[in-house]
């Protein structure tokens, strides 16, 4: 069984429209998964008192509040514990894709990514995340 095959519900946090847009088509044309998309950590906060998500797809670099800081008080609520968290970002070095690893994320897509591989590309990050635990 593959690990996407039990994500339902996707919440993406982007403030790039393009990034979002693409994503959305994409998912939506390749998956049954339901979409939400909000722009800011903000708003994702908010969202996740009455949606949770079973992946979250995390920009690194947003204004105000940045992937790490959403992802620090994402984690502090409890019923999310078991969702995935994938960070997206444009900029990456391969210290930071072991920081964020380090956050406790499962990984990193870079942007751009192929939105027609875009659910293989989670699978393998998620797979690689768990494989990676058992280390």
């Amino acid at each position: 069984m593959r690990y996407t095959d039990s994500i339902k519900n996707v919440l993406l946090v982007d403030d790039d429209t393009n990034i979002t847009f693409l994503t959305k088509i994409a998912l939506n044309e390749l998956t049954d998964w339901k979409i939400e998309v909000v722009e800011s950590g903000a708003k994702a906060l908010k969202l996740v008192e009455t949606f949770t998500p079973d992946l979250i797809l995390l920009d690194a670099m947003m204004p105000e509040m940045d992937g790490r800081a959403t992802y620090t008080k994402l984690r502090e609520m409890n019923w999310l514990n078991s969702t995935y968290v994938i960070f997206i970002t444009a900029k990456v070095q391969a210290d930071e894709v072991d920081q964020f690893r380090a956050l406790g994320a499962e990984g990193v897509i870079t942007k751009p990514f192929d939105p027609i591989c875009l659910v293989d590309t989670i699978e393998e990050v998620i797979t690689q995340s768990k494989l990676n635990a058992v280390k």
